[in-house]
């Protein structure tokens, strides 16, 4: 059995937080398995897939001073302030490196119940307590390891949650709700017993790592320098934390259930796909770009486009998203 590397991060900013966690996944040790909690204050963070500009209220964003940076997984935008406390899982994948939300969300809300909470996980990637959200979940897998990390809304300003994201509509009228606030709730009330943040992380790694091998890791000066390069590269950049959406002459967007939001962004000349980039909250084990690339030059017609897409495991691309799907999204 692997060792679990336990490291309990200080920092409260978002941009050095998720380059941590890349840190983490691509540097640190594969012979261990780590497990991450985190604060961030004040922060969206933008899921990789998403137009950052179509999730957010740029204007209430920019007045409270709210950070957006993007991380590296699938998903869709979260808030994030100190009453927040994020969990991070890495991994190795299990066979066929397939998204697996459930294997890391099952253990959270087990915990949650035993201190109190009733509490269980729902969709493809949330927890509730009593019906309402208190966690979103995301995965990135790679070479063989997954990153698994969520949210725990604990004692948030749920407040401010409205105004700073732009919820889909579409996701709005297929759950029956008006608003994000709606729907969502904190850990803190729902307990047996109150207690602070930071109790709660105490008593939830203490529940998840009972009897296992498990050891505290601090951060070495070395470490550190590395996770701020990386942060300096990545999330510190405005590129990345708005970039990826280019202009286009089509924009298809649906809803599929099981996968989420995916916006199709297309240009042709002559009847053919010259470019295409996908966006959306949904999760990918492979580069949606790699898709994207293997259908410049072909017709934008359902045979052409479902000849191209022989073969190809689409949903490795975009979880949950058939090949007809695909196509379906495409011709809109």
């Amino acid at each position: 059995m692997k060792k679990i590397v336990y490291i309990e991060v200080g920092t409260t900013d978002p941009t050095f937080n998720l380059a941590l966690e890349e840190y983490v996944f691509e540097h640190m040790p594969r012979e261990n398995e780590y497990f991450l909690t985190w604060r961030n204050d004040n922060a969206i963070i933008i899921g990789r897939h998403q137009n950052t500009v179509a999730e957010i209220n740029e204007e209430f964003v920019r007045e409270r001073g709210i950070r957006v940076v993007r991380r590296l997984s699938g998903g869709g935008a979260v808030y994030h302030d100190l009453g927040n406390l994020n969990f991070t899982f890495i991994v190795d994948a299990e066979q066929g490196q397939k998204v697996d939300l459930r294997r890391f969300c099952q253990p959270i809300a087990d915990t949650l119940c035993a201190l109190g909470a009733n509490a269980t996980v729902d969709g493809r990637n949330d927890i509730l307590i009593d019906g309402k959200k208190i966690s979103g979940n995301a995965q990135y897998v790679r070479q063989g390891r997954v990153m698994h990390h969520g949210t725990i809304l604990f004692d948030s300003d749920m407040s401010v949650l409205d105004p700073a994201l732009k919820p889909d509509p579409a996701k709005m009228q297929n759950k029956g709700v008006k608003s994000v606030r709606s729907r969502v709730t904190n850990v803190r009330p729902c307990l047996r017993e109150d207690m602070t943040i930071e109790q709660f992380r105490t008593a939830l790694t203490q529940s998840l790592f009972r009897g296992d091998d498990f050891v505290r890791y601090e951060l070495t000066d070395t470490d550190i320098a590395a996770i701020t390069e990386i942060q300096k590269q990545r999330y510190a950049l405005h590129e990345w934390n708005y970039g990826f959406c280019e202009a286009a002459q089509i924009t298809h967007k649906r809803r599929f259930e099981g996968c989420g939001s995916v916006e199709a962004h297309i240009s042709t000349e002559n009847a053919k796909i010259t470019s295409l980039r996908f966006h959306g909250d949904y999760f990918s084990t492979l580069p949606t770009e790699e898709l994207a690339a293997k259908l410049i030059g072909k017709p934008l017609a359902k045979d052409a486009l479902l000849t191209a897409l022989d073969g190809i495991p689409v949903s490795d691309y975009i979880t949950g998203l058939s090949r007809d799907d695909l196509v379906a999204l495409l011709l809109d």
